[in-house]
């Protein structure tokens, strides 16, 4: 079981520990959960979760999932991998504790975060994330880090299939909704993903959908236009072609022409397996984009 917090953390009180087949009031309500599995990434999770709740005026909750070996149910192979990153990474409860300081520190700089819970749930980061994530409209979370971050963003992504925002590996600049470029082709992923993130848009002062290698009928554009009259939408439509570059160098060129301040995606058009064999558009964002990038698989 996951041990309770002691409160006597010298930067602020402990995050409330829960159990990973539990549901909690403060990450339950929440419109925007900032998943904090990595300390070097907590400060930009929660400044893009806390814009993303501005946005739509509504409620963010934070929370840390980490994997503990002492509470989890698994092979040995895997308990004793999670037991080996003691020695670079610190304890379950360390590394807890520096997300906490890190929480605590963006916590104090601004009074009207005051209200703002942080959960911590150790064990098996599959269930945490269900746990954490289980009526979240929007979940903002690292695409990349340490091995909880990664097991966690893949939960997020392909088990729970939540809309996520990832923040980028340079940092986060503000302005989340100032104007979103949308990566737009008429498949289920692509129109999932528009319509898990409508509040979102409706709350942007500009929405660019944007249609790469358009078909000659310019099928592309007319769904575009379509889709955005059915959720009440104002946006532009603009097609271009590739031009001897990959998508992804396409879309990100785009929005930077723009001044794009965030960039929606279906993403994953296939499942799991065939990602790591076949998804390139996806895993090239992630790796490249300088701006936030929102997401539904």
């Amino acid at each position: 079981m996951n041990a309770a917090s002691n409160g006597n953390d010298m930067n602020g009180p402990s995050a409330a520990v829960v159990f990973a087949d539990q549901v909690r009031a403060p990450t339950f309500h929440a419109d925007v959960l900032a998943l904090l599995p990595d300390p070097a990434s907590v400060r930009a999770c929660l400044d893009i979760a806390e814009d993303a709740a501005r946005a739509i005026q509504g409620r963010m909750a934070a929370a840390h999932v980490g994997a503990d070996p002492e509470a989890m149910i698994a092979a040995p192979e895997e308990i004793d991998l999670q037991m080996m990153r003691d020695l670079e990474e610190g304890s379950p409860r360390e590394r807890l504790e520096r997300v906490e300081r890190a929480f605590n520190e963006w916590k104090g700089a601004r009074a009207t975060r005051s209200e703002t819970p942080l959960d911590d749930c150790r064990g098996d980061v599959a269930r945490c994330v269900t746990t954490e994530c289980h009526e979240t409209g929007l979940v903002v979370a690292p695409a990349h880090g340490n091995l909880d971050a990664r097991d966690a963003f893949h939960e997020v992504v392909f088990k729970e299939r939540k809309l996520v925002l990832v923040p980028p590996a340079g940092g986060y600049s503000g302005n989340l909704v100032r104007h979103v470029v949308i990566g737009w082709k008429p498949h289920s992923h692509a129109h999932d993903a528009v319509v898990a993130a409508r509040r979102w848009l409706a709350a942007a002062e500009r929405v660019t959908l944007l249609c790469i290698n358009d078909k000659p009928d310019g099928s592309y554009q007319f769904t575009a236009r379509e889709l955005l009259a059915q959720l009440g939408l104002k946006g532009d439509v603009v097609a271009i072609d590739t031009e001897g570059r990959s998508v992804g160098n396409a879309i990100l060129d785009f929005a930077a022409s723009v001044n794009a301040t965030c960039l929606l995606i279906g993403a994953y058009k296939h499942g799991y397996f065939l990602e790591l064999l076949l998804g390139r558009v996806t895993r090239y964002l992630l790796s490249h984009a300088t701006l936030p990038l929102m997401m539904k698989h």
